[in-house]
């Protein structure tokens, strides 16, 4: 059985748990703490210690750079998902570039703001002290206090790809590829603390984010 190392509310992890999700195969999570890494260093045989990874039998897929879609091509080709058609590539590399940075950049900090709710009593310095190496001391009360900037900034970001689906059911065409997954991780993110709605005003947009929380490749076929 295929198995998910991550932690929940992570964006890159929500889009490999919603393609497995997609893809109707069994598969097993493993939770770990945000501050420990041990498990991923040492399944990937300390070569890597960002989550998430896929471990498949003997397997252990991680990402080899920022934009590598390492573990989202090897489900794809395992279960011939259509994901990555080469009609769209180039496209969706472009398209999750600008994903990655300009949505992520932003969501996962005002997510963050709320780490205590999520973040367990034990973890937590850990949390800040990863946070504040990254960022700069004192970056979580810095983006409490921009929440209103940041999420107008996020708003403005997402403007392309309301637009997008003006006579599409999806980003691209009318069923999901990569880059619907990956918009959708990185939403998932923002809104994992319940504390946010996407902008009312993007109506295809917010309809496109629920078919994406229950679309299943057994539906739409190959």
């Amino acid at each position: 059985m295929i198995e998910l190392v991550q932690f929940p509310w992570s964006p890159f992890c929500i889009v490999q748990r919603r393609i497995l999700e997609f893809a109707g195969v069994r598969f097993k999570v493993v939770n770990i703490p945000n501050g420990d890494r041990s498990l991923v260093w040492r399944l990937t045989r300390q070569r890597y210690y960002q989550v998430p990874i896929i471990k498949d039998g003997k397997s252990v897929l991680f990402e080899t750079d920022d934009h590598s879609q390492v573990i989202a091509k090897y489900l794809d080709e395992k279960f011939s998902l259509g994901l990555f058609p080469r009609g769209w590539e180039g496209v969706q590399s472009i398209l999750w570039r600008y994903i990655e940075n300009e949505i992520e950049g932003v969501g996962f900090k005002l997510n963050d703001i709320y780490y205590e709710e999520m973040v367990s009593p034990s973890d937590r310095l850990r949390f800040i002290r990863h946070k504040e190496r990254k960022f700069g001391r004192g970056c979580l009360a810095r983006w409490r206090e921009q929440q209103t900037e940041l999420l107008d900034e996020l708003t403005r970001n997402l403007l392309p790809f309301e637009e997008m689906l003006v006579d599409k059911t999806y980003l691209l065409e009318n069923r999901p590829r990569f880059v619907d997954f990956d918009l959708f991780g990185m939403l998932g993110d923002f809104l994992y603390s319940g504390h946010y709605k996407l902008p009312r005003l993007y109506t295809r947009l917010r309809a496109w984010y629920e078919r994406m929380g229950s679309v299943k490749f057994a539906v739409i076929g190959p």
